[in-house]
């Protein structure tokens, strides 16, 4: 193959094969009687997985330490960890394709794309004008970078669909401008912390504000001040909940 073939078969430019050859990561081939580089199945494998490497966030000092353990390992041990990554690489494909599908199927709103199960979660909560309950979904939204954030949509359906949930984000609104000592705090907090089902006290991952403090700062930081002692006093109630359930 000449470099513009595994350049194409590969999936980079010549210009990064060039580069790779240049910084030694990837060994120059034999060249023909015409001067042209003549490249192998082993070259393509090496670069292949050159490219892999970088795409999953490694510096290319980092690649060359990689490849020099790879050094000494069958051809065939090679290919199967390419094709390892390759299953992977399809399987993301296919979730984002699964987030692509649900965005089509429903109405895209603002905050899309949201992954299936939230939009799911969101579609079946009832329409609402509260400003708490649109923050609410912007927080969940957050979840999509946590792991296990899905099982808490999932165990968030029954109450999505309570009635009752919309009189307690009204209540949460009507504290907006409200001082930090007001007295509807402590009972409307205790009412939001009741509303919680334990089968979502079973599924909160570790709990935002001890496996990330900084979290728990920014959302609180999110309400005015009389809103956030409320949220504040929900959070501590409910990792105490969790601190019960772990015992």
């Amino acid at each position: 193959m000449r470099i513009g073939e595994i350049a194409a078969l590969v999936g980079v430019t010549t210009r990064a094969v060039r580069h790779y050859h240049h910084i030694g990561l990837l060994p120059e081939p034999t060249r023909r009687s015409n001067g042209y580089r003549s490249y192998t199945l082993r070259h393509a494998v090496l670069l292949a997985r050159i490219r892999r490497l970088t795409e999953l966030g490694l510096s290319l000092d980092e690649v060359r330490d990689v490849l020099a353990d790879d050094a000494g390992r069958e051809l065939a041990e090679v290919l199967r960890e390419l094709d390892a990554d390759l299953a992977r690489q399809e399987q993301e494909i296919r979730r984002r394709r699964e987030v692509l599908g649900d965005l089509l199927a429903g109405p895209l709103t603002p905050d899309a794309p949201l992954s299936p199960a939230l939009s799911a979660l969101l579609r079946a909560a009832p329409e609402s004008t509260s400003r708490s309950a649109a923050k609410d979904r912007e927080h969940l939204a957050l979840l999509e970078t946590v792991e296990g954030g899905e099982a808490v949509y999932d165990a968030l359906f029954p109450l999505s669909e309570d009635p009752a949930l919309l009189g307690l984000y009204e209540r949460l609104d009507e504290l907006e401008d409200a001082a930090p000592d007001d007295p509807r705090i402590a009972a409307l907090a205790e009412d939001m912390a009741a509303a919680v089902p334990d089968e979502l006290i079973a599924v909160i991952p570790a709990g935002p504000g001890r496996s990330n403090p900084g979290f728990g700062d920014a959302l609180l930081a999110d309400y005015p001040p009389a809103q956030a002692e409320v949220v504040r006093r929900v959070m501590t109630d409910l990792a105490a909940r969790i601190e019960r359930s772990g015992a």
